[in-house]
């Protein structure tokens, strides 16, 4: 009886200890040592509940999700939100490009991949683009997006970040205000999403013909004059924001490569990408109205 008695322990302790790793599979969401980080995030994925419409039409509870912080910048430290809204929209001079839920756009990172999914913005980056995460069985609001290319991937810390058409989305923290675009071609690698995961406001030369398409200009002239006439100019280099020495006063530019130009100092105001040479700044509503390049 002593025997049986022992024989009915262990078995009870086996039993235990099976569903005590179950259990901890579950919650690590991974079946096997392994599994990848992705294959997790797509598992957590299939819980959450992706609902048409925005968190407004879905009576969503005011204060909470994408709605937490807003206005203002986005929480030091981000936060798995309970439901956030992915809506088509436009903001600035980017449309159509995504915007959460308080109305803020949403950015990729080219040093990202999207297949597979990978993040790799982490530590201070992360602090300044902070990534879009969602709890594991939340909501995700879709507003003009096709749910086919929304999807999550676990970042290194666990948490899980909202992607779009494979790339992981963020905000940019110099986003003060539903419908700024600070983030846009900032570093040449920043970019508005646009619904279907591409670069919001840049049109891919198809023949790549353009040998200066797609690489950071490290210079740049910028003539007082349409067409590049030399009737006054002043040239500008170096890396990052740069202040132009007599502002206001140029017509056109000439750049091989991107760059981002700003209306006022120190690159603030209103800004706009640019891939290489514009004969006429007016036509892009520059026209006299260049105070800073930031260069990638």
């Amino acid at each position: 009886m002593f025997r049986n008695s022992n024989r009915n322990r262990f078995a009870m302790i086996a039993a235990s200890a099976a569903a005590g790793a179950m259990l901890l599979t579950a919650c690590n969401g991974t079946g096997t040592a392994g599994s990848t980080s992705q294959g997790a995030a797509d598992s957590v994925a299939q819980s959450l509940n992706f609902l048409n419409g925005t968190a407004e039409q879905n009576s969503a509870q005011p204060k909470t999700g994408d709605w937490a912080n807003s206005p203002g910048k986005p929480a030091a430290k981000p936060v798995a939100r309970k439901w956030v809204q992915l809506s088509a929209a436009s903001a600035g001079d980017l449309d159509p490009v995504v915007v959460n839920g308080a109305d803020f756009t949403l950015y990729r990172f080219d040093k990202d991949t999207a297949d597979p999914s990978k993040s790799n913005c982490d530590g201070d980056c992360a602090t300044t683009w902070p990534p879009v995460l969602v709890a594991p069985g939340g909501k995700i609001f879709i507003d003009g997006v096709d749910k086919s290319a929304v999807g999550v991937v676990k970042r290194t810390d666990g948490t899980l970040q909202v992607t779009i058409g494979g790339w992981p989305v963020y905000r940019f923290s110099k986003d003060l205000e539903p419908g700024d675009t600070n983030g846009q071609g900032v570093g040449g690698t920043w970019f508005g999403v646009t619904p279907d995961g591409q670069k919001a406001g840049v049109t891919e030369a198809p023949d790549e013909a353009d040998a200066d398409q797609g690489q950071a200009a490290t210079s740049a002239v910028l003539f007082d004059d349409p067409g590049f006439a030399d009737n006054g100019s002043q040239g500008l280099a170096g890396q990052g924001c740069e202040n132009v020495f007599r502002d206001d006063v140029a017509s056109s530019i000439q750049a091989a490569g991107s760059l981002k130009i700003w209306t006022g100092a120190d690159c603030t105001g209103k800004s706009k990408v640019i891939e290489g040479d514009v004969a006429d700044l007016a036509a892009i509503g520059f026209n006299d109205d260049v105070s800073s390049v930031f260069f990638g």
